[in-house]
């Protein structure tokens, strides 16, 4: 790429030429339907960083309330796409007996940008989903101080991002601030997805008792991502969204926003944040 510094250039020196790592951006299709012979129908097409694609696929399927617990899912795997070279860009999900296949009606297949988590809807009705988890009397309680330190220890385990400066993170944390997992993807809500996958790979939901810290904004599409996983308390660097405001208060989540240094703002459910 070409490095053009201008004020290099008022200095009489030529823009440079040098290598630049990016951030990787591939489709990837989710294929789901019952065990038997046959291709399962694709359901959802997304725009995602490779890595993590299993638990990207299971996690997108629980937040959108096509499965619910890992019961559901009798086998995920990664398959070879129609690309040459192949650049396994399908996961196959086969469901579990008696979980309804999914409605694949062309209207309202689920196509997603890296940026938006909800572009394939076709309808507002078809947006809202309701989690099977109440979060509202969970107990969780987090020290304000607790929750300024984590937008550090996200951005320190954030491997990808020091080598691109392209990705945004999601990490699940505990209570008293010990990270339990973290993914990285182009897309906010790919990342979601994945922790959200991988908790249901190992059988621990709902994620009551937990945290969620995203990189970017606290968006309508990610607050009902944490609340499909009984995630009581979002918190994210950057600005919440009205209808991602308005859904915390109905759900009965926390709702951080601009967590930012020794400053954050708390939109919903701050009962759960402890300030001494």
């Amino acid at each position: 790429m070409l490095r053009i510094d201008l004020d290099a250039v008022a200095d009489g020196r030529a823009p440079l030429r040098r290598p630049d790592t990016l951030s990787v951006e591939e489709p990837l299709e989710i294929r789901v339907g019952p065990a038997g012979p046959g291709r399962r129908r694709p359901l959802a097409v997304t725009m995602r960083t490779p890595g993590d694609d299993i638990d990207l696929a299971i996690g997108f399927l629980l937040t959108e309330g096509l499965i619910r617990s890992t019961e559901d899912v009798l086998t995920a795997q990664l398959c070879a796409g129609a690309e040459t070279p192949n650049t396994y860009n399908v996961v196959d999900v086969v469901l579990g007996p008696g979980v309804p296949e999914p409605t694949t009606d062309p209207s309202r297949n689920f196509y997603t940008t890296s940026s938006c988590g909800v572009c394939g809807k076709a309808s507002i009705e078809a947006v809202r989903t309701r989690s099977p988890y109440p979060v509202v009397d969970d107990p969780l309680t987090v020290r304000a101080d607790v929750l300024a330190a984590l937008p550090d220890r996200l951005r320190a385990a954030q491997r990808a991002f020091d080598r691109t400066g392209g990705l945004h993170a999601a990490g699940l944390f505990t209570a008293e601030g010990e990270p339990v997992v973290l993914r990285e993807d182009v897309g906010r809500h790919n990342a979601v997805d994945k922790v959200v996958g991988w908790a249901v790979r190992e059988r621990r939901l709902p994620l009551a008792g937990h945290l969620l810290l995203v990189s970017g904004r606290a968006s309508f599409e990610l607050t009902q991502k944490a609340w499909m996983a009984g995630v009581p308390l979002l918190a994210a660097v950057s600005a919440p969204s009205s209808l991602g405001a308005d859904l915390a208060e109905e759900a009965g989540m926390t709702l951080v926003g601009f967590l930012r240094g020794r400053t954050m703002n708390v939109y919903a459910g701050g009962h759960r944040v402890l300030v001494d």
